[in-house]
Parts: structure tokens; C-alpha cells; sequence
């Protein structure tokens, strides 16, 4: 399935890695100019745009800190032409038991996976309002609905899930659409990386019996990132294998 993006611009954070270099990719597929966001690692982001063939004409990789406020207003003050569709994805984990979690393992997964999205919405329907259009679109897991040794993590999902509904309701008259994707167990290096007896434990408790991958997360979040999308807001979509 493929929309026509030509001419649109796409932020997609946290997006030369894993998931979110697979919605890059179906987004430039589509014909949308993508920047593509990601936190640290240089080397992963040029291997990323390397990879993207003749579509690495329209891919511009940064490099920000999504949960600095001046950095992501700098971000967005550099952007011509406007701005249509922007998926927050970037996201970190400090996994331990509440009981025994830092106050920083808190603090640094409230700050990207919340706190970011928040920056990154507020830059994004001021630059979507004055053509009354535009696509917000929120990786979400769930693990919001709470999980042992994630409470900081939960935490931000459900949170996340709130403010994108309440944001809806927000820019609905405007023209803005703001939905949720639920990302279940997708095959990603994190969970390649775990061992045998722990992926065949969590494989077997996804009622489809696999992982997810990549490309399916990328290709709800290019439906919802098109035109065809315009009567849905405030949703959350569940790809999850029915988790």
C-alpha cells in the first residue's frame, strides 16, 4: 500500500534505527522529504541515509536531543517549505522495579519518551496550524497499560496516549490529526539480542505466535501519515499480534 506524500516534509525522531528507519524509509517511498532524528549514534544515522539509494535526495539526517526544548525549537525554526506529517518514535529504557529505580532512570526515560514528544508536538502544531494540515503520529507500547520493571517506561506510554488525545481535541478544528500506533514485539536488534529461552517466552505469549516487524509498524503509520487518513484523530492503532 502506497500514498502519494510528494511534496510533504516529515520529522520522524529517533529515525535511523529499527523502527523508525523503517517509517523513514516507507515515508521517502511514499515521496515525502524526511529528517530523520536520532540521538547519538553517527555512525548507525550515515549508514542509515547510505542505504537509502536515489531516496537519500529528500532524507536529511540530525542529530538533537529531543528532550532539550531549545534544541528542538531550533529544529523546527530551520524547516522551509512547511511542515505535514511529524511521528515521534525515539524513545529510551531504564528498565528496574520501582522500589529500587534511580531517581535519573526516571527522570531520563520521563524526559525522552514524554517530555520529548511534548517539544516536538508544540514545534509541530505551530508550524501545521497556519495551512491547516498535518499528521501527528505517536509510537506508543503496551507497556503503557503497566508492566513489571517498566514503571517509568509504562508511565511515559500512558501518558503519551493522554496527550495525544487531549491534543487532538486541541487541533481538530485546524485540520491536524493526532493518533497513536501501538508497536508490539517487533524484531528489532534489542530483542535479536536477548537469549533463546527469553524470545521463545515472548513469542509464545503473542496470541499470532511472531514478532512483528519493522515494516508493519511503518506501514500503519504511513496510513495514518496520508490524506486517506483525514476522519481519524485521538485513536490509538494496535500492532501488537494482538498483545
Amino acid at each position: 500500500m502506497t500514498h502519494d506524500l510528494s511534496g510533504q516534509t516529515a520529522v520522524v525522531t529517533g529515525g535511523t534505527r529499527g523502527i523508525g528507519a523503517a517509517i523513514s524509509r516507507a515515508l521517502l517511498a511514499d515521496g515525502a522529504r524526511v529528517l530523520a532524528i536520532y540521538a547519538r549514534d553517527d555512525a548507525a544515522a550515515h549508514t542509515f541515509a547510505a542505504s537509502c539509494g536515489d531516496a537519500a535526495a529528500r532524507l536529511s539526517v540530525h542529530r538533537v536531543d529531543i528532550s532539550d526544548g531549545g534544541a528542538v525549537q531550533e529544529l523546527f525554526a530551520d524547516l522551509t517549505g512547511g511542515l505535514q506529517i511529524v511521528v515521534n518514535n525515539a524513545g529510551v529504557r531504564q528498565d528496574a522495579l520501582v522500589g529500587m529505580m534511580p531517581e535519573d532512570g526516571w527522570s531520563r526515560v520521563l524526559a525522552v519518551n514524554l517530555t520529548g514528544a511534548f517539544l516536538v508536538c508544540k514545534q509541530a502544531v505551530r508550524a501545521m496550524m497556519p495551512a491547516r494540515y498535518g499528521r501527528i503520529i505517536n509510537i506508543v507500547s503496551p507497556s503503557g497499560r503497566g508492566l513489571a520493571g517498566q514503571g517509568n517506561y509504562a508511565a511515559a506510554k500512558a501518558g503519551l496516549v493522554a496527550l495525544s488525545r487531549s491534543l487532538a481535541l486541541e487541533v481538530a478544528t485546524r485540520g491536524i490529526t493526532v493518533n497513536c500506533v501501538m508497536s508490539g514485539l517487533v524484531l528489532t536488534d534489542l530483542i535479536r539480542e536477548l537469549p533463546e529461552e527469553k524470545l521463545a517466552s515472548l513469542k509464545a505469549s503473542v496470541p499470532l505466535q511472531r514478532f512483528g516487524e519493522p515494516d508493519e509498524i511503518a506501514a500503519a503509520v504511513r496510513f495514518l501519515a496520508s490524506r486517506e487518513a483525514s476522519y481519524i484523530t485521538g485513536t490509538v492503532l494496535e500492532v501488537t499480534g494482538g498483545l
